[in-house]
């Protein structure tokens, strides 16, 4: 096997339309660098051999996106990992998806609700980046990162937004969009609980992005909530309010969040 048979592998992965074929053409480059002494870097391995096996983990690591296999698309992570902290010298950064597959990693690590993990991936990438102050900047490392805060933040009409719209980077962020929406969802339910006593079903409607009434009562049976005369009753609510000082302070921040997502809601819909 040689470096010639591998560019062959690649434009015939990059050329293919169809997505049964790709795993055995990845399983058949990755065979290939094996063979070649290639699928971790060192010190003996040539530039250009570096530079296909880095295109070649890449394009795996965007299908696995593409798949939803989440498990191999962090295991390809990780395989690149060592391919993109090499030097310039060794590996110049043109024409990699550096950038693109580090956010969606973040992304990832923020759907799983791993704000530790986050916080570290960030910390180690503005250390080796050497750019604390511009990796924000960055088309598709700020995604995540602003999202994160916004969530952090309580600003669910905010993170709504940049999911709606034509912020969101590439293709395969937005397949996150669907598991970031329930998580804030459900996010957004545990505020309610604490925030309010009722809510009518129309507000809910608007509070939780369901496209229905019907999705509204549906979602309610599921988090026990009783339904009566056209509102939603929170069952805990009354047990959690007016504890003391930090259980009102928290109240009032959830309500505040609560009517930031309800009117950006209501400016939607009006859209609409």
């Amino acid at each position: 096997m040689s470096e010639r048979d591998l560019q062959d592998i690649l434009r015939k992965l990059k050329s293919s339309r169809d997505y049964a074929d790709i795993p055995a053409l990845l399983s058949k480059a990755k065979l290939t660098l094996l063979k070649l002494k290639a699928l971790t870097p060192t010190a003996q391995t040539p530039s250009s051999t570096l530079l296909l096996a880095r295109e070649v983990f890449e394009i795996g690591a965007l299908l696995s996106i593409r798949t939803r296999e989440t498990e191999a698309f962090t295991r390809y992570v990780h395989q690149l990992t060592p391919f993109y902290e090499l030097p310039a010298q060794r590996l110049p950064a043109s024409g990699s998806e550096k950038n693109k597959i580090t956010g969606l990693y973040l992304l990832l690590l923020l759907t799983q609700g791993d704000y530790a993990g986050f916080h570290t991936e960030l910390e180690g990438l503005e250390l080796r980046e050497g750019r604390e102050g511009d990796v924000e900047k960055d088309r598709y490392l700020g995604y995540p990162i602003k999202l994160e805060r916004w969530l952090m933040e309580g600003s669910y009409d905010l993170v709504w937004k940049a999911m709606a719209s034509r912020e969101v980077p590439s293709e395969e962020y937005g397949i996150f969009s669907e598991i970031l929406t329930n998580q804030i969802r459900n996010e957004i339910a545990s505020c309610s609980e604490t925030a309010y006593p009722s809510l009518p079903i129309s507000s809910t409607k608007n509070l939780l992005f369901l496209e229905s009434e019907g999705a509204v009562v549906t979602f309610a049976q599921r988090r026990g909530w009783l339904i009566k005369d056209g509102r939603i009753y929170f069952p805990n609510q009354s047990l959690k309010a007016n504890v003391d000082e930090e259980g009102n302070e928290k109240q009032e921040l959830s309500a505040m969040a609560i009517e930031n997502t309800l009117g950006y809601a209501r400016e939607l819909e009006m859209i609409v």
